[in-house]
């Protein structure tokens, strides 16, 4: 699998705490999966941290619904973003820890990445919708 040239992607956002979670997850994983995993951290290294308040609602985001498209397939898909152990691609909910999953978090509506799929094949996703769940507000940043 080839890392894409990280300047030439679209910014992305991240919720500090999912940031915190998804670099662990990131170093868990890389023994299983090297290559999304060092694409998932390079993704958190270069995303612009929020606190959950602060999000832009349109930001795709753990646990948010995001309808896409695959522009190499012309493939119009709505899933939801999970953790692995939440993952059940019959509900349509997608592990950050896959090359797709990996791809979108932190791109906005309107963006798309240019992003290798399990064959190494670059393919362009294109975000049509964020919907995000609901968010405990309430706590307070660490």
């Amino acid at each position: 699998m080839t890392i894409v040239n990280a300047a030439a992607r679209p910014p992305i956002h991240m919720i500090d705490t999912e940031a915190d979670a998804l670099a662990d997850l990131g170093m868990r994983a890389h023994a299983r999966q090297s290559d999304v995993s060092r694409l998932l951290m390079a993704e958190i290294e270069r995303a612009r941290i929020h606190t959950a308040e602060d999000i832009p609602p349109d930001v795709v985001t753990m646990r948010s619904t995001v309808e896409f498209v695959d522009q190499a397939t012309g493939t119009r898909r709505t899933v939801e973003l999970v953790y692995p152990a939440e993952a059940d691609i019959a509900a349509n909910r997608i592990s950050v820890i896959t090359p797709v999953g990996a791809g979108l978090i932190g791109l906005r509506e309107g963006d798309s990445i240019l992003w290798p799929d399990r064959d190494g094949h670059e393919r362009t996703l294109s975000v049509v919708k964020v919907i995000q769940p609901a968010r405990d507000t309430t706590a307070k940043s660490r």
